[in-house]
């Protein structure tokens, strides 16, 4: 039996939509190789979407001009599916984590930056509160920088809380978070923004990577003790490839079933 799922599609690497850290070759493939070695590992494709679900969170005249680049869209539209896809599994409590670029959490409602376009997890969540399936929601952001678009496409989502963790060290940016779980109630699914750009060795220059387990670990049992296991994840940044691949599966393993 899988203990988590993980969503992706060999597009995401085949797809030259620009020249960019986010983009890079062999960047996710480097992951997935890792990942299908675990036994306990499924792997899911993204399904096909509407564009209404992008029309939901964005602007219209945003949407028509990404639009506007085919090539980029088709692919930003297939990293919203992907994150879509991980949280539907997520309802049915099945922890899953999106393996897909572009990155989202700097798309705001009418513009973006950071190589994000869409704002993947937010259109995830404000699909389920659509088909009324949630009604509140807690993302825990711990990228390098900001999730500034996240916080824009939600901010009109009161149930949601938002946790973009800062700290001097890896010890009090985990305390950071321990203290604002602790004053959290009432969330009916988990959600991160999962951006390995926090890294040691990366420009964030903080965590480990038993740190990231640990937060995987932590997101489980908040999961587990208030919102019937129900969690997701989507890759944002994490740009030093040689221990991108290692970092992601331990944040996984904390996240997983088992």
């Amino acid at each position: 039996m899988s203990n988590i799922h993980i969503v992706y599609s060999d597009e995401f690497e085949k797809n030259d939509y620009e020249n960019s850290p986010a983009a890079m070759k062999g960047r996710l493939s480097g992951i997935i190789e890792l990942l299908k070695t675990q036994s306990d590992y499924s792997f899911v494709q993204p399904p096909n979407i509407d564009d209404a679900e992008i029309l939901n969170v964005h602007l219209p005249e945003y949407v028509k001009k990404i639009k506007s680049n085919d090539n980029l869209f088709q692919i930003a539209k297939l990293s919203v599916a992907s994150a879509v896809k991980a949280s539907d599994l997520a309802m049915e409590g099945l922890p899953a984590f999106s393996c897909a670029r572009p990155p989202g959490h700097h798309a705001s409602r009418g513009d973006s930056w950071g190589y994000c376009y869409f704002c993947n997890v937010a259109i995830a969540l404000k699909r389920l509160r659509k088909q009324g399936r949630i009604n509140s929601a807690f993302v825990l952001d711990f990228d390098a920088h900001t999730g500034d678009g996240t916080i824009d496409c939600l901010s009109d989502w009161k149930e949601v809380k938002i946790l973009n963790p800062m700290a001097d060290d890896s010890q009090k940016y985990l305390k950071v978070i321990d203290e604002y779980v602790e004053t959290l109630s009432d969330i009916d699914i988990v959600a991160v923004s999962a951006g390995f750009d926090s890294y040691l060795l990366d420009v964030g220059k903080k965590l480990s990577t038993f740190d990231f387990y640990v937060i995987g670990r932590k997101m489980k049992d908040l999961a587990k003790k208030m919102a019937k296991g129900r969690r997701f994840a989507a890759l944002e940044g994490g740009y030093y490839l040689p221990d991108l691949p290692k970092n992601v599966l331990a944040f996984c393993d904390g996240f997983k079933n088992s």
